[in-house]
């Protein structure tokens, strides 16, 4: 459950002042996002994003599993996510906040629906043995757009993982450790990130909201998109009804802000394998 704590009157006129200015309170313009930053872990598959003072660790595990009945050639990609005090002292333990499930669920339609993962690739033998992903979300500090963040570090952490290479001799599988076989990545089709827009009356929308920004807001607009140009999930959530080219219009920022996502991430992936190159010889 949350603590909703309401915002001093004079921030939010002063908030609506300067956007009216076409500034924000720290800077940027209105479709400007904060500095995005990855933290790779020692360990492949941990994967650390913070997105202005937001931020989400991601951990991704893999154990052999059987598969569904009525899905024999398929494994499996859980996704689980829990906001707690430690991301800000308005979240509680022990109990889902509205933020917690809408995120969970917007990923689960990002990631999993829209097949990031080639879930049929996680397949070891039909019908017994699969291959079973565990996608773990750890929110770390709160500062706005969560989801946003969230979306990078888990298709950071999932690019990021190998699975042990597997050998299947008859009916025995033998999983080969790294030592002896270098483990290998996922198949992954796209890699879907979110970006959100808050919206206030009369005036245009704004990129990234922080925290501030998203209690004051009317509403917001949240879209998952990749860099194919494909809109994988639209989630308006308040504030009062969007024209079509309203859509269109944030949905043309959005693409530019995914292509130029993903072409960082690629970046900082292709540098973190480089240094490990380096390590091993």
């Amino acid at each position: 459950m949350v603590r909703e704590i309401e915002p001093p009157l004079v921030q939010k006129e002063f908030l609506l002042a300067a956007l009216a200015e076409g500034r924000r309170l720290d800077g940027r313009l209105p479709l400007e996002m904060r500095k995005v930053e990855y933290i790779f872990g020692e360990e492949l598959g941990c994967v650390e994003c913070r997105l202005g003072k937001t931020a989400v660790l991601a951990q991704v595990t893999a154990t052999i599993a059987k598969p569904r009945d009525d899905r024999p050639y398929e494994g499996f990609l859980l996704i689980n996510s829990e906001i707690g005090p430690m991301a800000s002292s308005v979240y509680e333990s022990g109990r889902a906040s509205d933020d917690e499930v809408m995120i969970t669920r917007l990923l689960e339609k990002s990631m999993r629906r829209t097949e990031a993962v080639d879930r049929e690739a996680l397949c070891i033998i039909a019908g017994e043995k699969v291959w079973h992903l565990r996608l773990t979300l750890h929110f770390l500090s709160d500062s706005g757009n969560l989801l946003d963040c969230a979306a990078m570090a888990g298709m950071a952490a999932l690019r990021h993982f190998r699975k042990p290479e597997v050998e299947v001799i008859g009916d025995e599988v033998i999983i080969h450790s790294p030592d002896e076989r270098a483990p290998v990545p996922l198949a992954i089709h796209h890699t879907p990130l979110c970006v959100t827009f808050a919206y206030f009356e009369d005036l245009q929308p704004i990129l990234d909201p922080t925290h501030l920004e998203a209690t004051l807001c009317e509403g917001t607009l949240s879209l998952t998109l990749n860099a194919q140009r494909e809109i994988c999930v639209l989630s308006k959530a308040g504030g009062t009804p969007l024209a079509a080219d309203e859509i269109m219009g944030v949905v043309k920022v959005g693409v530019d802000r995914v292509r130029e996502m993903v072409k960082h991430l690629e970046e900082e992936l292709e540098k973190d394998r480089s240094t490990r190159v380096v390590e091993v010889r």
